[in-house]
């Protein structure tokens, strides 16, 4: 479900998603909004949920954490009962940071930080010793980084909405 976004509201989370800490009265003029309508506008956009969280992105390597792995896990049956166990483990491990359910030969593909190997295998073991579930699991490890982003793909500002002229809603 595409959220019913005008060209305001698109500048705006364009603008949050390069820098979320720009300040409001910032966002108001380079978008000719007032400041009051930025905040109700902000405020929306969080309360429908297209604005799920506001964090500070860290970079890995300068939290020594240069590592990034790929583990493609397969299981025996994904009956929810059975992956319970996994998923609260999963969901409670701080160097997975995310996890997807997948289609293909895969169940879950798990993307983790880690330092290095020691801890990856510590990791290992924390996650799948005594899951009569886990099948087997495959690792890739990065060796570079060519893109690194938390920004999804806007609409084009002068198509969002309903069509009608962004400067309706303020």
């Amino acid at each position: 479900m595409l959220a019913d976004l005008d060209s305001f509201d698109v500048a705006i989370l364009a603008i949050l998603q390069t820098d979320n800490l720009t300040p409001q009265r910032e966002i108001a003029e380079r978008v000719h909004l007032s400041p009051a309508a930025v905040q109700r506008r902000i405020q929306r956009l969080k309360d429908s949920g297209v604005i799920a969280a506001n964090t500070a992105v860290l970079n890995p390597e300068a939290m020594g954490l240069p590592l990034t792995i790929f583990m493609h896990v397969q299981l025996v049956n994904e009956l929810d009962a059975l992956t319970a166990g996994f998923r609260a483990r999963v969901a409670a491990e701080a160097a997975v940071q995310q996890c997807y359910n997948v289609t293909g030969e895969s169940d879950y593909l798990l993307i983790v930080a880690a330092a290095d190997m020691q801890e990856y295998q510590a990791l290992t073991h924390r996650l799948f010793d005594g899951d009569q579930n886990i099948q087997r699991f495959n690792t890739s490890i990065s060796l570079g980084v060519l893109k690194r982003s938390l920004h999804l793909p806007l609409p084009d500002a002068s198509t969002s909405g309903n069509g009608q002229d962004a400067g309706v809603r303020r």
